[in-house]
């Protein structure tokens, strides 16, 4: 039995809230259970320097975690006068997850930011935040289409994550911190719709597994982001 009494093939109550905050060009709250994100989508009519006159936009990704997201307040990174490792590593995923479903060079020379903040944290953060950043995306792009300042999407698809993990032997889909927090392996996968996968992040930490436990997983994975899609494209109707 999973602590939250879910079936292993069972998620989270998903709830994406469009359009939460007033000045970004794309916003929206998305929830996975207890996991709230903010994503905002920024954008701006330049672009890094390397990219410069190259007839190429860019997407890129921010993360953090307020100070009381979780059971213990945690300082602030900016406060330390630095990002943690994590931190880093998780907005470069974001980052990465996006451009796989972006043709950069539609997008023009601007550059598009999601910044994503964990309001509160019940595990699957990433994940919660690449699913909610591409809503942003979507509402952002479709802002300067009807302005007219690009003239074909440059979005290819819908993109989604979502973590799996053996809890207790068993795989199951969509850990909590609960679940999380003492899992024999967990898995972070990142799936494009229509069957593509964009990067798997899978660990063994009490226990290891077998390609058959990897490949129940991936299964897993693909109910887990076809609810996600399906709420990703009522939310941006």
């Amino acid at each position: 039995m999973r602590p939250s009494g879910r079936a292993a093939d069972e998620m989270r109550a998903i709830t994406i809230e469009t359009d939460f905050t007033k000045h970004a060009e794309g916003s929206c709250l998305i929830s996975f259970g207890d996991t709230r994100v903010l994503c905002t989508a920024s954008v701006e009519e330049r672009v890094p320097p390397w990219l410069r006159n190259k007839g190429s936009g860019w997407v890129t990704g921010e993360y953090s975690m307020l100070p009381r997201a979780t059971h213990t307040r945690g300082s602030r990174e900016a406060a330390r006068g630095k990002q943690s490792g994590r931190t880093q590593e998780i907005q470069r995923l974001i980052g990465r997850s996006l451009r796989a479903v972006c043709d950069l060079e539609k997008l023009g020379e601007r550059q598009i930011t999601l910044d994503c903040d964990v309001i509160q944290a019940d595990g699957g953060t990433r994940t919660a935040s690449i699913s909610g950043a591409w809503v942003a995306l979507r509402i952002a792009v479709d802002k300067l289409m009807e302005a007219g300042e690009i003239k074909e999407d440059p979005i290819t698809a819908r993109i989604a994550a979502i973590s799996c993990g053996i809890y207790q032997g068993t795989p199951v889909l969509d850990l909590d911190y609960d679940e999380d927090s003492s899992a024999d392996a967990d898995a972070n996968f990142v799936l494009i719709e229509g069957g593509q996968i964009a990067e798997v992040q899978a660990t063994a930490e009490g226990a290891t597994y077998d390609e058959e436990g990897l490949l129940r997983l991936l299964r897993l994975a693909n109910i887990g982001c076809g609810q996600i899609f399906t709420a990703q494209g009522n939310a941006v109707k």
